[in-house]
């Protein structure tokens, strides 16, 4: 019955448990214990969540600590490509998020336009003197994230110096792809919106690929990729982009 409940909720309450099932605490407890060694929930403060629902809502999180030391060196990279004065658009990922935290860090003053909520939240907290866009539409808890026709509207309705973007990956004949097809509009719209457009990468990205096309990756005019060797990109169709390698440990 608690599954069944998770299931059509996504969420339940030990106290609320109790009520409706008529058993005790210590007995939800267990139960709810049961349901996360199945991998069907995860526990919560006071009750549980669907364990997919919980995947979704931890992936960013999760995902931020992935290969961080390597974002960390490509978001400096990037940050050296910023000027005082700059009107940038910035996306939803990870990487894009260490960039932004290397900006405030640097307190380099720029326009920043984003659709991620995660930036815009990062940004109250830390306060400097950037001014920020913030780019709605439909709300992406996966990516915390706006997408969809108004995020696309309003990402058109701009045009920036600089578009700082990432991806799930780059396949082997050189397109840049996201796992979502809305996500992978808004950043298509970045590029074409943009003065120039910088793909922050690491090796990982050379390695997986995702359904969604963003752009070709001859539309970009840099990619800065971490940890990957010298002619990893050699056979893509680059066109003009310009290649700097970084090393997690520093520039080479």
């Amino acid at each position: 019955m608690i599954e069944a409940l998770l299931r059509d909720e996504g969420a339940v309450a030990v106290s609320d448990l109790e009520e409706r099932l008529q058993v005790s605490a210590m007995t939800i407890r267990r139960d709810l214990d049961r349901l996360v060694r199945q991998g069907i929930a995860m526990r919560t403060h006071g009750g549980a969540i669907m364990a997919q629902r919980a995947s979704e809502e931890n992936s960013f999180a999760r995902r931020l600590d992935e290969h961080a030391d390597a974002k960390r060196a490509v978001a400096a990279a990037a940050a050296a490509m910023v000027s005082p004065g700059d009107t940038i658009f910035v996306d939803s990922s990870t990487s894009s998020f260490y960039l932004v935290l290397e900006l405030a860090a640097r307190e380099i003053a720029v326009t920043l336009v984003t659709n991620s909520l995660a930036v815009a939240v990062e940004l109250d907290r830390a306060g400097g003197a950037t001014d920020l866009v913030l780019i709605g539409g439909m709300t992406r808890w996966l990516t915390r994230s706006f997408v969809g026709p108004d995020a696309v509207k309003a990402t058109a309705s701009h045009f920036c110096d600089l578009a700082f973007l990432s991806a799930k990956g780059i396949t082997p004949d050189g397109f840049l792809t996201d796992p979502d097809a809305l996500e992978a509009e808004v950043k298509r719209t970045m590029v074409e919106r943009s003065r120039s457009a910088i793909l922050l990468a690491d090796a990982a990205k050379l390695r997986s690929f995702g359904t969604s096309v963003i752009c070709p990756i001859a539309s970009v005019s840099t990619v800065i990729v971490a940890d990957a060797a010298a002619d990893a990109l050699a056979a893509m169709p680059l066109g003009d982009a310009r290649v700097t390698h970084v090393a997690s440990g520093g520039a080479r």
